[in-house]
């Protein structure tokens, strides 16, 4: 389920899924862009195989879904996995990483996605073989667990300057 339809009731659109999957019409479920209490209202109506939100270093707004989601042993789906936002840029704070661990930043950006859980299944897009190539690469990145504390604190708090940008805007 892409997007849960704000013009149907969530329930209508759930009870819809469930009865597709009793008809056989579909296996699993997956649910994109919910909260926590949009998993556990669809949960009534069938089991949520995995979860597709919005997710990277510098992105933590789904933090309580994916938390939700490990408890629940429900695969979490990080899209827009490689974002390392102004921790990238020359000269940023990941250069550091970058040279100690003979890597991209982007590869950087998506083996802390990969090392922050074990059920997130990041799906990086690519339209390049070079692409490609990289993205497999961060697979191979072996972040230490200082290394991934470092990211993490440092994607943590682009994510909480960004929200006090926000707040200020509004």
């Amino acid at each position: 389920m892409h997007r849960i339809d704000p013009k149907v009731p969530r329930d209508e659109q759930f009870s819809a899924i469930a009865d597709m999957q009793r008809e056989g019409l579909i296996q699993h479920v997956g649910l994109s862009e919910v909260t926590v209490e949009e998993i556990e209202a669809a949960s009534r109506h069938f089991e949520v195989a995995t979860v597709q939100n919005l997710y990277n270093l510098v992105n933590r707004r789904s933090e309580d879904v994916l938390e939700h989601c490990e408890k629940r042993k429900i695969g979490f789906i990080p899209w827009y996995p490689l974002a390392a936002g102004s921790l990238s840029k020359t000269g940023g704070v990941l250069e550091s990483l970058v040279r100690k661990l003979s890597t991209t930043p982007s590869q950087l950006a998506l083996a802390w996605v990969l090392k922050r859980s074990p059920v997130t299944l990041p799906i990086p897009g690519t339209s390049r073989v070079k692409h490609l190539e990289e993205n497999t690469g961060a697979a191979r990145v072996e972040l230490s667990d200082e290394d991934f504390l470092t990211l993490d604190a440092m994607g943590r708090e682009e994510w909480n300057g960004t929200q006090r940008k926000e707040a200020a805007r509004q």
